[in-house]
């Protein structure tokens, strides 16, 4: 790794794209600043030591170490069977014929992840049983991967996940290979693997500060710590650049943990983080402290967070409803030997047939990481309200755990502008009594839109991407003024919380991503007694007329009993919305619009609306109440759940709370 850092100016004068370093004094300045900046960080650049290269295998489960962790599945009713169903998956994937290079649109990433799936699983089996059947068919798999024409870099995340499939069965069969099975799957991983992310018409990823940089660099450096004795150069080069470059998106989890992409893409960029992380480990002995980085050790409690008492998730931005079983919680298990990190994922796990959980591509890190944990031991935490600030502050309020009627709140604010970010600043999603009666659609099928024309990653405001109806603000349970999108520059972050109090809530300035719209716009969200949910809105209009238009999404059917009352129905529930205006409101009931052919149909969801025009230049408070069935009667009689008619203001909120740490 070159150790001197290259400035580039983008003054004119200087020429656009001049390096610095042709100018003496300009680079001893710059140089002197970078040297002080890395240094206060901490962030030294970490060369690994090659000399310390364990023997093959090395990548996670080092040579020998398979008596141990089978004596460990062996003393758990829960891994002996998951380790059953994944020998019994090996041998199921022997039956299918060999995977084929075959592209969906734009990706070949299908075929990737099967591959690492595949060959992980036999890989495993394989070091578990000894039995020759596996190592064949893993092999095969391998070879047929090498004779791809490539693993279709334009799509880096491809090559990324080829690359660390033909890593791990290199690494984990190489006793057992062929010295010609060696030579061609190593020629392979440099040529299609290594040889792109130098190609600067496609590593772009390198400087990325989200999951495609932990996806790519991980898989990379898993191929370069498989070949590192006979590529000692690619493997420095490779493994120094993950090292370094891995912290770009790393920097994302402080302070608390909280993932700027949600809880699906966690999934995704956490797993690969944590086993680049696991690989350094056990192939050097240390990860070149990548896992101090501030918030990354929390960060498991926030996926644990955003699993709901139905066992769904706040699936806000690019993420789906349904949680998969990941391996990743058991690796920070591991590290914190914390059981409440890993109920969720208990509960998934019991939720699902093995025919769910066989579809982690990477399961053999769950048994690695999970063995010695006690699954009957996961208990849940005490905490039932949790925030998390950074790029995309969250909040998540619950009555409780381990209920599927218990109420649970997701807030989710920050930034269209955030990769895989939708106009969903301010929004929330609210669940009683086993349903979710204010939902989130999540995310659209990327290939559909692509292939219909679709400028689906261009983030820009007047980009095609919000055109799409789940990504903007009018198909989410935020505000719309005078029908404009929400500004894809502003961003909303948490002013005030309090987790203490009968009336919990955070509350956000919104103001930001509706510049230009009105003068002023804050959001309360409050879990009242544990029992319903209050969204207190302060609007203060400018001079213009203005016209907001505020908006429940819900799969429930509405039925207006009154001007400022609706009653949700759903599954034989009932849930009550009131809402408390100083200006007239108009309901509406909306299905969602098919007018784009790229829009996926939503039959079952219907937008709960009202429309209210501002008072120009004045303040006004807006509130909306959501009381569950249980709670309904007695709201009713005003007994409890009453929204005060008489206030003007929303209650006052302590502000020393802001200290407080969630």
């Amino acid at each position: 790794m070159p150790n001197e850092i290259i400035f580039v100016s983008s003054v004119p004068e200087l020429g656009g794209s001049t390096p610095i370093t042709n100018f003496p004094e300009m680079k001893l300045l710059f140089t002197c600043i970078a040297a002080l900046l890395t240094l206060s960080a901490g962030n030294t650049l970490a060369q690994a030591d090659l000399s310390r290269l364990a023997d093959h295998p090395r990548l996670l489960l080092p040579k020998g170490a398979e008596k141990k962790l089978l004596k460990q599945i062996n003393r758990d009713a829960v891994w002996k069977e998951i380790h059953t169903a994944t020998l019994g998956e090996a041998d199921r994937i022997i039956t299918l014929p060999v995977n084929e290079r075959i592209k969906t649109g734009m990706r070949l990433l299908a075929v990737s992840r099967e591959n690492l799936r595949r060959i992980f699983i036999l890989s495993y089996a394989y070091r578990m049983t000894g039995q020759e059947k596996y190592l064949v068919r893993a092999e095969q798999e391998m070879l047929k991967a090498a004779s791809f024409s490539d693993w279709n870099p334009s799509h880096f995340l491809d090559v990324g996940e080829m690359t660390m499939a033909l890593g791990v069965g290199y690494d984990w069969l190489y006793p057992a290979l062929s010295e010609a099975s060696r030579r061609t799957i190593r020629e392979a991983i440099v040529e299609k693997g290594f040889k792109p992310s130098y190609d600067t018409a496609y590593n772009w990823f390198v400087d990325a500060e989200h999951n495609w940089n932990q996806v790519c660099n991980g898989g990379l450096a898993f191929g370069a710590i498989a070949v590192a004795e006979s590529e000692p150069e690619w493997a420095q080069k490779i493994i120094d650049r993950a090292i370094d470059k891995v912290r770009l998106p790393m920097r994302h989890y402080a302070p608390d943990g909280a993932y700027p992409e949600g809880p699906g893409y966690w999934g995704y960029g956490t797993l690969f983080n944590v086993l680049l992380i696991g690989g350094l480990e056990s192939t050097f002995g240390t990860d070149y402290g990548l896992s101090q980085m501030p918030g990354f050790m929390q960060t498991g409690t926030y996926e644990m967070q955003m699993v709901s008492p139905l066992i769904k998730h706040f699936n806000y931005m690019d993420n789906s409803y349904e949680p998969e079983s990941s391996s990743a919680p058991f690796w920070f298990y591991s590290k914190t030997q914390d059981p409440s990190v890993l109920c969720q994922q208990v509960s998934i796990l019991q939720r699902d047939t093995a025919k769910k959980y066989l579809k982690d591509r990477v399961l053999p890190a769950m048994l690695i990481w999970g063995a010695g944990a006690p699954m009957e031991k996961a208990v849940a935490p005490q905490e039932t309200f949790w925030a998390g600030r950074g790029n995309t502050p969250v909040c998540v309020m619950r009555s409780g755990w381990g209920d599927p009627n218990a109420r649970f709140v997701g807030v989710k604010l920050g930034s269209p502008s955030i990769n895989h970010g939708h106009m969903d600043v301010g929004s929330f999603v609210f669940e009683a009594d086993g349903v979710r009666w204010a939902i989130d659609l999540g995310s659209e099928d990327y290939n559909t839109t692509e292939t219909r024309g679709v400028d689906l990653w261009n983030m820009a405001q007047q980009s095609q991407r919000w055109d799409v109806f789940r990504y903007n603000n009018r198909s989410h349970n935020t505000l719309t003024f005078n029908d404009k999108l929400q500004r894809v520059n502003g961003s909303a972050q948490i002013i005030e919380s309090d987790s203490a109090t009968a009336r919990r809530f955070v509350k956000t300035d919104l103001t930001p991503v509706y510049a230009g719209q009105v003068d002023k716009v804050e959001r309360t969200i409050s879990l009242v007694d544990n029992d319903y949910l209050l969204i207190e809105d302060e609007i203060t209009a400018g001079k213009n007329y203005t016209r907001m238009r505020w908006t429940l999404m819900t799969r429930a059917t509405p039925k207006i009993l009154s001007d400022n009352t609706v009653m949700l129905e759903q599954d034989g529930k009932r849930c009550l919305l009131k809402i408390e205006s100083e200006t007239p409101i108009v309901w509406r009931f909306e299905k969602t619009p098919t007018v784009n052919t790229f829009d996926s149909p939503n039959p079952d969801v219907t937008m709960v609306v009202f429309d209210t025009d501002l008072k120009r230049g004045e303040t006004q408070y807006v509130r909306a109440q959501l009381t569950p069935m249980s709670s309904l009667s007695r709201a009713l009689e005003g007994k409890t759940g009453r929204i005060q008619t008489a206030a003007k203001r929303p209650v006052t909120t302590n502000k020393s709370d802001l200290s407080k740490k969630h």
